[in-house]
């Protein structure tokens, strides 16, 4: 079983402003509670084939991911893939960022979530709360854009 959660927000900035900050992965961290520590492979700027490795903390677990940029397309389009082996994995994702008047910026991020093993059990749950979360989590994409 697989599902798809989303969120739009409108922030602030200028597109390019925005899509530099979130093709930085690095800063996931100011936006994102659950991820602990992220690192990008190799260091110097992001492209199509760089890797984020990060820990990150779901119901209560410790787990590690590994996510691969497949798609770089300044200032309107990243993608990403989930490489690492967890019971539940964002298989997909990205962002998708328009420009609006008066130097705005509309940001909409989508995942799609993947049940692995006894994970196919769970990613309905994880499912309900991505989604659940989803409003609160483009307000905090906002937020951490406009105080950088």
């Amino acid at each position: 079983m697989s599902g798809q959660f989303e969120a739009t927000v409108e922030v602030d900035r200028p597109v390019d402003e925005v899509f530099a900050y979130l093709a930085d992965g690095r800063n996931d961290p100011r936006f994102s509670p659950r991820v602990l520590r992220i690192d990008r492979i190799p260091e110097g700027p992001t492209a199509v084939g760089t890797l984020f490795r990060s820990t990150v903390k779901d119901a209560g677990m410790k787990t590690a991911r590994t996510f691969r940029i497949t798609a770089f397309e300044p200032p309107r389009t990243l993608r990403w893939a989930e490489e690492s082996k967890n019971l539940v994995t964002a298989s997909r994702g990205g962002y998708d960022l328009e420009p609006l008047p008066g130097g705005r910026t509309r940001v909409r991020v989508h995942n799609v979530l993947e049940g692995h093993g006894l994970g196919r059990l769970l990613v309905g749950l994880a499912l309900a709360a991505a989604r659940k979360d989803a409003p609160a989590f483009g307000q905090r994409i906002k937020a951490a854009i406009e105080a950088s």
